[in-house]
């Protein structure tokens, strides 16, 4: 069964086609450097990318495969969450092939694809077991009970694990993606030079909440531009990424253990963080936890996991018609 993916759900329009868990095409047109110049995305932007880049991808995508419009047997695509222009476009673009090609349609939840990642990376994986999704949108401690049943136990309560590495590296001065500048930064300081707070949310141990911490660091850089100090960027973005990357484990593992998991994975953007790679494995090799990482080139958005995930959706009856409609927040449970 191929199935022919699209997802354009933020910055990256990508067309992917997929038998089950094997990848026969992944095209991807990044807008990383225009969104550079206004230090995010601009969402309006972002959806006329997609609208001239989807057409010719998705042509690039099947002669990659060595397969024809007419060789393939259903379309999906991501309907939801993500910025809903961006949405609409690939949305719409998959209901007007699956309407000229008599072709089935499957909405797939973009959180749901991240977890797919690892069904590419890894063979062998297979439900049950214990997500942490973590990307600039989301932070989930996700149950994955079947490969289209979720439940979530945690979730952030405002910024999510990546909009604070993002945030914080913006106003360090580096560029967007922010994330990713300050993941490589932090390499060169001392993560112990600066004491920053350890949030928790009373009452839910697995909830997450980054947004004091990301307060206590923009603070921290105003009093020293106020008072004409210096401070150090490579101790600061090491120990913002420290304190993340432990809050992460530490919650992650604590999950774990109560609720009996043994098999955890990592999903989402910020699953590339090389502190957070190294620190999981850790924590697992020393509960004796079984680790599950998705490749580096398919931590970010990508229609591969959009593509696969389809593919369990399918089994399950999740189709769509031509009513179907773009949404920019639906909880993974639901989708």
């Amino acid at each position: 069964m191929k199935i022919l993916a699209i997802e354009s759900s933020c910055d990256e329009t990508a067309v992917a086609i997929c038998e089950q868990r094997t990848v026969l095409a992944s095209c991807i047109a990044s807008q990383v450097e225009e969104h550079k110049l206004y230090g995010g995305v601009v969402p309006e932007i972002a959806s006329r990318r997609h609208v001239e880049s989807i057409s010719a991808l998705t042509k690039q995508a099947l002669e990659q495969a060595d397969c024809t419009l007419e060789q393939i047997d259903q379309i999906a695509v991501t309907a939801y969450p993500g910025l809903i222009g961006a949405l609409l476009v690939g949305v719409n673009f998959a209901k007007g092939l699956s309407l000229s090609t008599g072709k089935p349609l499957i909405p797939v939840h973009h959180l749901r694809s991240h977890i797919a990642a690892n069904y590419i990376t890894h063979p062998d994986l297979k439900p049950p077991f214990l997500c942490l999704v973590v990307s600039g949108g989301n932070t989930h401690l996700v149950e994955v009970t079947d490969y289209t049943s979720f439940h979530i136990i945690g979730r952030t309560r405002d910024d999510a694990a990546g909009e604070c590495f993002d945030k914080t590296a913006r106003a360090m001065g580096m560029s967007y993606p922010g994330g990713v500048h300050l993941d490589k930064i932090a390499n060169e300081g001392n993560p112990m030079a600066y004491a920053l707070p350890h949030p928790k949310v009373e009452g839910c141990p697995w909830d997450f909440s980054f947004s004091g911490l990301k307060t206590f660091v923009i603070n921290t850089i105003h009093r020293c531009e106020q008072k004409g100090e210096t401070y150090h960027v490579p101790d600061l973005a090491a120990s913002v990424r420290y304190h993340v990357c432990e809050i992460l484990v530490e919650k992650t593992m604590a999950a774990a253990k109560e609720f009996g998991y043994t098999t955890i994975a990592l999903a989402g953007g910020v699953s590339a963080n090389s502190l957070l790679r190294a620190r999981m494995q850790q924590a697992c090799d020393q509960a004796g936890y079984t680790l599950y990482l998705p490749q580096l080139n398919l931590c970010g958005d990508n229609a591969a996991m959009v593509g696969v995930q389809a593919y369990y959706e399918s089994l399950s009856g999740h189709f769509a018609d031509q009513s179907l409609n773009a949404c920019a927040t639906k909880n993974i449970e639901e989708g």
